[in-house]
């Protein structure tokens, strides 16, 4: 089981702020994992439809789309921080 937390736009569209999820062995990458989440429902699709601007860190290390998820016990997924 993998443990995914959701922050600030993206948990509010999905409506929850974290999951456990059971990763098919297809998901293979970030840019996998975020294509599979928008397909379970309205408020996935609505959180990821621009998956290219959602940041990504696996066991609180950021990295690309095109990183490999395997091992990862935990995936935080974010929208891009803006200052104030």
């Amino acid at each position: 089981m993998t443990k995914l937390v959701y922050f600030a736009w993206v948990r509010e569209r999905i409506g929850k702020g974290e999951e456990y999820l059971d990763l098919e062995p297809s998901i293979v990458t970030v840019g996998d994992l975020l294509a599979h989440l928008k397909t379970r429902g309205e408020e996935y699709e609505a959180a990821f439809e621009y998956q290219d601007v959602i940041r990504v860190a696996i066991n609180q290390e950021h990295v690309d789309h095109d990183a490999p998820i395997k091992g990862a016990t935990e995936i935080a997924l974010f929208p891009p921080m803006t200052g104030g």
